[in-house]
Parts: structure tokens; sequence; C-alpha cells
């Protein structure tokens, strides 16, 4: 059965990193995936890729790097998330393991949701954020303040006139973000309940982008806590944008968290 497992993997596509020189039985196939401008430097936005086991993620990115030395260039900016979670370059990676390589943040499917037992409400959208809509779903009665903040997409910037824009995600660990900073917040203010909504896709002028919503008996905790929300959305959560101009089209460079690891 071992050997039939060997020969298996052998007859698949060639992988897409080369490790000829490392007998098959010690071979992992990782996914990696690419998001926002790295999709562009390396040409996709995902491949199944051979490395010897042992492997670490520092190597991993080396790898890369030598083959896309943009990656390099960029490395004090990008970080390498294992398993949909922000990691160390030490970690090791396993057969079957998940590594993105995230650039800073900017921040056709359904809408992914999460809500939490306590009212919270955490989610990614493709269609137009209904603010009132959010706002029911969190209003219990005994709320004696709404904040809402918005973010909507400009016709301008740096004085270039802007299209539309176009945000994408690494969806899954976005929502397991937005999820964690929520709670985080709910727990740290005296507050009610709170909500977080992203849209992803194409955006016209005047359009919402995001929408952070708290409830709380009164004003103060909910203002200082929708402002964080949107702080801490803006650096930790995975989410890119894309600017359309007349002129042409440039993805945004924000700033990841200082304590999130970068690959350089």
């Amino acid at each position: 059965m071992k050997e039939t497992s060997i020969v298996t993997r052998r007859n698949r596509e060639p992988p897409a990193t080369v490790c000829s020189m490392v007998p098959y039985k010690f071979i992992m196939r990782v996914r990696v995936l690419f998001f926002g401008m790295l999709k562009e430097v390396v040409g996709r936005a995902s491949e199944d890729a051979d490395f010897p086991q042992g492997t670490d993620l520092r190597a991993l990115f080396e790898s890369y790097a030598a083959r896309y030395p943009r990656l390099r260039e960029l490395a004090s900016s990008i970080v390498v998330a294992h398993n949909q979670q922000f990691a160390q370059l030490s970690a090791s990676v396993a057969e079957g393991d998940e590594v993105a390589f995230l650039p800073p943040v900017s921040g056709g499917a359904e809408d992914n949701a999460e809500l939490h037992p306590d009212g919270h409400y955490f989610a990614l959208t493709r269609h137009a954020i209904d603010t009132r809509a959010v706002i029911a779903r969190l209003l219990t009665g005994a709320e004696g303040a709404v904040v809402t903040f918005e973010g909507t997409a400009r016709n301008h910037t740096k004085g270039r006139a802007t299209r539309c824009l176009d945000y994408e995600c690494y969806e899954s660990m976005a929502l397991k973000m937005m999820l964690q900073i929520g709670l985080e917040i709910a727990a740290k203010y005296e507050v009610g309940r709170i909500a977080l909504v992203h849209r992803l896709g194409r955006l016209l002028i005047g359009e919402t982008s995001v929408a952070i919503v708290v409830t709380a008996p009164r004003r103060g905790p909910a203002f200082e806590a929708a402002r964080e929300a949107i702080d801490r959305l803006k650096r930790l959560v995975p989410i890119w944008k894309k600017e359309h101009f007349v002129d042409g089209e440039v993805w945004v460079e924000g700033e990841w968290d200082s304590n999130v690891p970068v690959a350089g």
C-alpha cells in the first residue's frame, strides 16, 4: 500500500516547486495562496506545491522569492498566514497545510456571515450593505445609543479621479479575524452588541465598503468601541483594495499592525 501511494504521487501533474533531489516519500504537498498585488507578481492566485518534509515558512517563502525577486523586495510588508492564522516564519509546514502570502491590507459568491450567540454579527458580502438592516439585527430595546460608522468609496485619490473600486480578501481568515476583533472589543467596553460588515467585489463611487455598528447603554463606550473596531479592521483583516482610474489602476498599499510578523 505504501508503494502504491508513492506511485500515485509520481503520476500526478509535476509539482509547482521542484524537489528533484528528494525522494517522494519525503515530499509533502502544500496549498499556497497569493492575494492582492502578489497575485499579479506570481501570475496566479493559488497553486499546489511540493516541498521537503520539515520545511518551515521561511524556506517556503525563500523558494518563491528566488523565483520572483519582486517578492523579496516586498518582504518587509508581506505577512505569511499558516492555516488561516498569522504565523512566524519559523513555523514548520506539514502535508496538506494551507499557506497564504498577504500584502499590506487596505482594507460571485453568497454572503459569508458569522452570527454569535451573544447577538453580535460579522459578515462579508457582495451585495450593497443595508446599515438599517444590520442595526435591526442588533437591537434589543435595552440600548440607549447606537453608533454607526460607514466607509464609502470616494471619487478621488491624491488628485486622481477614481472610477470604481474592487475589494478582495482571504475570506475564511478575514471572517475569523473580524469575529476575534469584535468579541475582544465587546469584552473591553461597556457595550451591548457589535457588528462588522465588509463589502467585496466591485464598488461604485458613493457605495458603502464597510460598516461598523455598536449598541450600548451610553454613547461614550459606543463611540470608543466603533473607533477601535474600524482601526483594527483596517490593520488586521486580510482585505485588499484596487482603485481604478481613468488612466490606470493600482492596488492600494496599506499597513499591517505592528504586532503582525512579516516575511522580511
